[in-house]
């Protein structure tokens, strides 16, 4: 597929690692000619030095014959004029990244379709709603939901003398009275699609799917789920911590922001009179615990610098603040977050470039194809997707054991008139169903992609 990706900051620069490794021909827009240089000369892609709402340089990258243009520079009106000229020039699909929280739904709405933008992205409001996802089971280290939260994929890191450990996955599935299925092993950086027979060990990083109420029963079954969260500190006052705390605010939990930017501060608690805000230095450790770091459920750095929300999450595990979140946008820091004991990483960019993928792969099958859903899981050495059964599938109406699927592939849910089901061999998928599929060291366009 031809993309057209304007802007070539940090999420434009994720985009394009994202979208070249899917084998796109991406060609790139940036006024800044040395990010023009960095990018070309790091990627296979096309460079043009210039603005995005310039018609003669969206026509130089070929937006008449694109099938999507990204637009995801700092300004919102420049992304949605961007979008708008291109769509003019003829690109089949448009999509910006609109961040400002004057945006409400409506107004969006209103403008998306007058501008005929394919889709708005917003990184830090997506990413609020994943933190607050993970907040809700504080045992888990990440959250991914399916069909407007129906069914979800809850990964967990089993801790030494963990009552999962040793384990089959028989046995664990008939000593819980949860409905749910163990879909993939991280162990030792290798991932493993389990067997029945699979055996669990300490250190393993596992994903499960089962609907939201069921994963509490299994949690709660083997004593794995931690007090309820009723108090959050969050470190930044950041667009992120204003959607996650609006979100916190409106499930009664305490939240406090604090933040060394005076003027911040003050727009901040204005925005939220609800949260208590504090004008000070997130870095001084001395400052966090007078203002009760030891004594809060929960601590979520949201920082602009990956270092310092790593060092300052490290500290609020060594204070054993029970869940502690910090945002990482650089992949080669995870492992760097991974053994200081920072178990839970969130990234907007990740959030956006896994969003986009699956946008693209949407569109790429000329008969329309069906992936509604795409995650990046187990640390990105697996997908979870989402697809819709068409009526031309051909083993609908079969039994899952008697179909042969490719070697790392699993049905890891299905979804029937809204209503959940975790699947055994001896469920049939339907015309009609949506189906979550696991898959590792394969790259799926269509549902019959998955068989033999």
């Amino acid at each position: 597929m031809k993309i057209i990706i304007v802007g070539c900051g940090k999420i434009g620069k994720s985009l394009i690692e994202s979208l070249v490794s899917e084998g796109h021909d991406v060609a790139v827009i940036d006024k800044d000619p040395s990010v023009i240089e960095d990018a070309t000369n790091t990627f296979d892609v096309i460079g043009l030095c210039g603005i995005g709402t310039d018609c003669e340089v969206l026509a130089e990258a070929g937006a008449a014959r694109a099938d999507i243009v990204i637009s995801v520079t700092g300004s919102d009106e420049l992304n949605m004029l961007s979008c708008f000229i291109a769509r003019t020039l003829g690109a089949k699909n448009t999509v910006a990244r609109i961040r400002d929280r004057e945006y409400n739904d409506k107004s969006l709405g209103f403008m998306a379709g007058h501008l005929q933008l394919s889709m708005a992205i917003n990184p830090e409001m997506a990413t609020a709603h994943n933190i607050t996802n993970i907040l809700r089971f504080p045992s888990a280290i990440n959250i991914d939901t399916f069909d407007s939260n129906k069914f979800e994929i809850v990964e967990m890191i089993l801790g030494e003398k963990s009552p999962l450990a040793g384990m089959n996955m028989i046995d664990l599935r008939k000593r819980s009275p949860g409905k749910f299925l163990i879909c993939a092993v991280l162990r030792k950086n290798e991932i493993i699609i389990p067997d029945g027979r699979f055996v669990l060990e300490d250190g393993d990083r596992i994903a499960l799917t089962a609907a939201p109420n069921e994963i509490g029963k299994l949690l709660r079954s083997f004593d794995l789920i931690t007090r309820k969260t009723k108090s959050v500190m969050i470190l930044g006052a950041s667009r992120i911590a204003y959607y996650l705390s609006s979100n916190l605010l409106a499930a009664g939990t305490k939240v406090t922001v604090i933040d060394k930017d005076e003027a911040r501060c003050a727009e901040f608690a204005e925005s939220l009179p609800g949260v208590t805000v504090i004008h000070g230095d997130g870095a001084n450790q001395d400052m966090l615990v007078e203002e009760g770091l030891g004594q809060t459920d929960a601590f979520v750095s949201l920082t602009g610098y990956d270092e310092n929300n790593i060092l300052i999450s490290y500290f609020a595990t060594s204070q054993n603040v029970p869940k502690v979140i910090s945002k990482v946008n650089r992949p080669e820091f995870y492992p760097i977050a991974g053994k200081l004991g920072i178990d839970t990483i969130i990234s907007p960019i990740q959030t956006v470039a896994d969003e986009m993928v699956r946008y693209a792969r949407a569109l790429q099958n000329s008969v329309g194809s069906n992936v509604e859903k795409l995650y990046k899981i187990m640390d990105g050495k697996a997908e979870a997707l989402e697809f819709n059964v068409r009526p031309d599938f051909k083993h609908a109406g079969k039994a899952l054991k008697e179909i042969k699927f490719k070697h790392n592939i699993l049905i890891a849910g299905i979804l029937r008139n809204r209503k959940p089901i975790v699947p055994s061999g001896n469920d049939v998928i339907l015309p009609g169903d949506k189906v979550i599929v696991i898959a590792a060291n394969h790259r799926l366009y269509d549902l019959s992609d998955i068989i033999e």
